[in-house]
């Protein structure tokens, strides 16, 4: 099949790969019909590798996907052919320890689509379980539905923060991850959402996406919006999506007695972590990685019209342009915020 291929760093061609992928029985075949290209993606591209996970042969990129079911295996009661569909793209083993803990995501043997070596899905078809392929409501696109796996992300985290309506939170970082962040915070019960960066178009798109206040750190103090806005007490939640060495340091500042931190970006290098900072507010500290569990209520709220990711999908690229995206979102102007591709129908 003819397949969008990270041969090594800056090295992507579009060519015939050979991936056998029988249909099992718990098994669909999905059509591909959008693609959303990944930070990860783009770090894989431009570096090679991301902390343990090096790319050393070629690979197939791409793992937010949405697609059409074309075959489906024997025992498959819950989809059938002609059915959109949006998919999770970690499969992990149903026998480990992890998993029958309910956290699967943190299976050290999960399978997850364009983490080396497992191939992704910028390519035709791809064979993937039933169970963790997931039927759109008719009022959700396919481009929509390929927003559904980062969006799982802020899902997740909105779980691990245990959000009680009227809530206040911070997100650092206003790119994909954190744009979705607000989302998710929002439709969790937040009251308002303070948001900050340095790129001040992405600030005035998150302004329009609901109870949202822009902060541009390069201009303004993210501790001084807080206390205007909280009347001195702070933020119940801070959401750290930038991966910015310097912003998840500075966690604690905005946060309030009792509040919560979630660590959603992944910085380059180790950061400063002031522990009595932490202390002296009762800080609770928790870490993401991926999700688990979230993909059905994020289509729910998607299908329902609670929540729109629409706004966030800014530029698209056809199959035969993927280098072309891929150069993009290496270089993304600061009015971008997610790269699709659309797959030949």
């Amino acid at each position: 099949m003819e397949a969008l291929v990270l041969e090594k760093v800056h090295d992507l061609k579009i060519r015939d790969i050979s991936i056998a992928e029988p249909l099992g029985a718990h098994d669909v075949r999905i059509k591909l019909h959008t693609v959303g290209v990944c930070g990860s993606d783009v770090h894989y591209y431009e570096w090679g590798a991301i902390g343990p996970f090096v790319v050393r042969e070629p690979m197939v990129l791409g793992h937010e996907a949405s697609g059409t079911v074309v075959e489906v295996g024997a025992e498959v009661k819950t989809l059938k052919v002609g059915d959109r569909v949006c998919m999770e793209p970690g499969i992990p083993d149903p026998n480990s320890k992890a998993t029958r803990l309910g956290i699967y995501n943190l299976d050290p043997a999960v399978r997850f689509w364009a983490t080396p070596p497992i191939h992704g899905v910028l390519r035709p078809t791809v064979v993937h379980p039933a169970a963790f392929t997931f039927k759109l409501p008719d009022s959700v696109s396919f481009a929509e539905g390929a927003m559904v796996e980062p969006l799982a992300v802020g899902m997740h985290a909105a779980n691990k923060a245990q959000i009680r309506p009227g809530d206040v939170a911070v997100v650092m970082g206003a790119g994909p991850i954190g744009m979705l962040q607000i989302l998710a915070a929002l439709a969790g019960g937040c009251s308002r959402v303070i948001v900050t960066d340095v790129q001040q178009p992405k600030l005035d798109l998150a302004a329009s996406l609901g109870a949202v206040t822009p902060v541009n750190v390069a201009k303004e103090s993210l501790v001084d919006v807080v206390n205007g806005l909280t009347d001195g007490w702070g933020a119940d939640i801070v959401f750290e999506c930038s991966g910015n060495e310097k912003a998840a340091a500075g966690v604690f500042e905005p946060l309030c007695p009792g509040g919560k931190v979630i660590f959603i970006g992944i910085p380059g290098n180790p950061i400063p972590y002031s522990i009595s900072a932490a202390q002296i507010k009762e800080a609770r500290i928790e870490h993401v990685f991926r999700y688990a569990h979230v993909y059905p209520r994020a289509i729910a709220l998607m299908g329902s019209g609670q929540l729109n990711v629409k706004p966030l999908i800014t530029d698209k690229f056809s199959f035969a342009d993927s280098i072309q995206a891929f150069e993009y979102s290496a270089h993304m102007p600061p009015t971008s915020v997610k790269v699709q591709i659309e797959l030949p129908q």
